[in-house]
């Protein structure tokens, strides 16, 4: 951790900035951000684990991943009216491969699975038929659904077909009801933000890590879909930290522990006051 947000935290600890906590309120964000992370996690390894046994590829009509108590499972269905499980990925909280377990038996869809199937397609027929989203040149637009506390979503982010670069925004969220209609869609980042890591620019060079900043509409805090991203990418980045800037809070994500700090705008001013009135007492007393 360095050294200004080492002095941020302890500056925080005054009882004087105690009374509001907002890192507190933005944990249901973090929460469902490890979710859609721990999803994708299981998507990334599981593709490839199917792909290298399954050999019908004209049979494969999709897949999607989802938590299953401590089991991420990444599925993959048939190119059927009617599809069927043709294949099951389940993995441990280590995603190690080796540990991986590999299920070819075909078979119907769970209850859980036939929801989390039924939302994803609707929301892959309206990106297919809505201007509102935008597809650009090297990435995929990659769906999560997700069934949590009652509620039923699909994130859709966009993922990088290149390596050494980080994708954030062009992400959307959509949001159903009991019987799987669709209530709400939105664009969460209103524009798409590549940062580029691993650059020969880099060598030689500590990353402390990276930032962008998020405009009135996407929200003042950091969102699910930032932190999926930037757990995905942060150790291939070898970042620290990555902050998200609005107009009201810094939002502090550290990358080696996964922890969010979320400091007010006017609490940052406080900060930066004091240190001012510090270094002017300090000239003074020479």
């Amino acid at each position: 951790m360095n050294k200004v947000l080492i002095f941020v935290l302890t500056f925080l600890s005054s009882p004087t900035f105690g009374q509001d906590n907002p890192t507190e309120r933005a944990q249901p964000i973090v929460i469902e951000g490890k979710l859609l992370y721990k999803c994708e996690m299981a998507s990334w390894h599981g593709t490839d684990l199917f792909l290298e046994a399954y050999k019908d590829r004209a049979n494969i009509g999709g897949y999607f991943s989802y938590l299953d108590k401590e089991v991420s499972k990444c599925i993959f269905f048939s190119e059927a009216e009617s599809p069927k499980v043709i294949g099951t990925i389940s993995f441990d909280s280590t995603y190690d491969i080796k540990t991986a377990k590999t299920d070819l038996i075909e078979r119907e869809f769970t209850t859980t699975e036939n929801s989390l199937y039924t939302i994803r397609k609707i929301a892959l027929a309206e990106i297919n038929s809505d201007t509102l989203f935008k597809r650009y040149n090297n990435t995929n637009l990659n769906l999560i659904p997700i069934i949590s506390e009652n509620e039923k979503k699909v994130y859709v982010l966009t993922g990088p077909t290149q390596h050494g670069v980080v994708i954030i925004g062009n992400d959307y969220l959509l949001t159903f009801n009991e019987d799987n209609k669709l209530k709400i869609k939105k664009q969460l980042h209103k524009n798409i933000i590549p940062i580029f890591y691993g650059g020969k620019e880099e060598e030689g060079k500590e990353i402390e890590g990276a930032m962008h900043s998020h405009l009135p509409e996407t929200g003042e805090f950091i969102t699910a879909t930032d932190i999926c991203t930037i757990m995905l990418y942060e150790k291939f980045a070898k970042w620290k930290t990555h902050n998200v800037v609005s107009k009201q809070y810094l939002n502090i994500w550290d990358c080696e522990k996964d922890q969010l700090t979320v400091i007010p705008m006017d609490t940052i001013k406080k900060i930066n006051k004091d240190q001012e009135e510090r270094s002017k007492k300090k000239k003074d007393d020479k």
